[in-house]
């Protein structure tokens, strides 16, 4: 995701000193209540609401091709794989490229049915977008927010590391807001979704496409 607007706690209310709850809890109305233009996403991420477009063609081609192998693996299970879907946790929303959970997602939806909760989501692939906001919020912001709810496995695929990466972190350390385990490949080479219902799942050179030199 590019971020073309980053709108902060300041745009929508004055700097108070106020308890976390009740912040999460004016950030979470705030987003609500926001009408963005056509083609536009809005997320709550450490504190602050981040408005983002769509992802350009390139980061929607490797999206799409991921989406589709990841439904052709999981086909026999009880999981699927979504885009374009609000995850929810306590207060805190965030709309990641690919997430896989439960087909029947129904019942694991928030309490006011906007989207989905973090606690049914298994795995969380983020398509890095260019722009230094977008690429510090997948590697860092979004980092952190995944263990802190305790997502079992984070990928990132991204373009602009090197020639090219995918980051596979497992093992979240919700209290610390880490990833206690990383693995890293460069495109061409492939990764593998190391637990969940996506276990054995390649990441490779069919969905990247191949690296570049740096």
């Amino acid at each position: 995701m590019t971020a073309l607007a980053h709108e902060t706690l300041e745009a929508v209310m004055p700097k108070v000193t106020t308890p976390p709850s009740d912040l999460d809890d004016v950030l979470w109305q705030a987003w609500k209540a926001m009408e963005l233009p056509e083609g536009y996403h809005a997320e709550i991420v450490e504190g602050f609401i981040e408005v983002s477009p769509t992802g350009r063609l390139s980061h929607s081609q490797i999206a799409n091709r991921l989406r589709r192998a990841l439904d052709k693996f999981l086909d026999r299970g009880e999981s699927a794989a979504f885009q374009d879907t609000n995850v929810i946790h306590a207060r805190k929303v965030w709309i990641p490229g690919i997430l896989v959970a439960p087909e029947e997602v129904e019942e694991h939806g928030s309490e006011d049915g906007i989207g989905i909760e973090a606690s049914a989501v298994q795995l969380i692939v983020e398509v890095v977008s260019p722009g230094s906001d977008s690429i510090t919020r997948d590697r860092t912001r979004k980092r952190r927010e995944y263990a802190r709810a305790g997502i079992p496995v984070y990928v990132l695929i991204d373009d602009f590391d090197e020639g090219g990466t995918i980051t596979v972190l497992s093992a979240p350390d919700p209290e610390a807001a880490v990833y206690d385990d990383e693995v890293r490949a460069a495109y061409g080479s492939g990764a593998t979704v190391p637990e969940g219902p996506a276990k054995g799942f390649t990441i490779g050179e069919d969905i990247t496409g191949p690296g570049r030199t740096p």
